[in-house]
């Protein structure tokens, strides 16, 4: 199967499993940032659609915690940069329907969730094709170390994800049953 077949079986079964109360561990996952992760505030995140796994819980509690939270503004050429956001804050819905900050305000974070549409062992994503977040971890990694942790349902999973040369790899994937490291 290519990566477009392999996408639409994914989608499907994601929306097919989707459950409101099927849910990463907030405070699981916390503890894992303060085992893995030393000295880091600031957090990029994102808005979930299309049935992907909900991270706002987890924006908030940080939040709280005194992280910088921001969220990713789509760009034109598929590109797209994040920008500063607090639950509180405005949003807008951009071209593919999802909520965006409408600060100006851009942050460059020091953790990127990152939402996929499939996963493997070997820490390889399967995004929706537009190859936003590669682009994306290219060009911050240029400017700074990023730890980028992929956020998914276990059902998501698959042997393996068929790469081409510009697919980037994940450091840590978080499902809502287990946490690849």
């Amino acid at each position: 199967m290519n990566k477009s077949q392999i996408r639409k079986k994914i989608l499907n079964i994601r929306k097919n499993n989707f459950n409101q109360n099927l849910k990463i561990n907030t405070n699981n996952f916390i503890s894992f940032l303060k085992i893995n992760i030393n000295n880091i505030n600031n957090l990029g995140g994102y808005y979930p659609s299309n049935y992907e796994i909900d991270d706002l819980e987890i924006l908030d509690l940080l939040q709280k915690k005194n992280f910088k939270i921001s969220l990713p503004v789509i760009k034109k050429n598929n590109q797209m940069d994040f920008y500063k956001w607090s639950n509180n804050d405005p949003l807008k819905i951009n071209k593919f329907g999802i909520p965006e900050p409408i600060s100006s305000k851009k942050f460059y974070p020091d953790i990127l969730l990152v939402p996929l549409v499939g996963y493997d062992n070997d820490y390889n994503r399967l995004g929706y094709g537009g190859g936003f977040y590669d682009r994306y971890i290219e060009k911050i990694e240029k400017i700074k170390k990023v730890v980028k942790i992929g956020l998914a349902f276990s059902c998501q999973k698959i042997k393996n994800i068929p790469l081409n040369q510009y697919d980037k790899k994940l450091d840590f994937i978080v499902t809502d049953k287990e946490i690849l490291k």
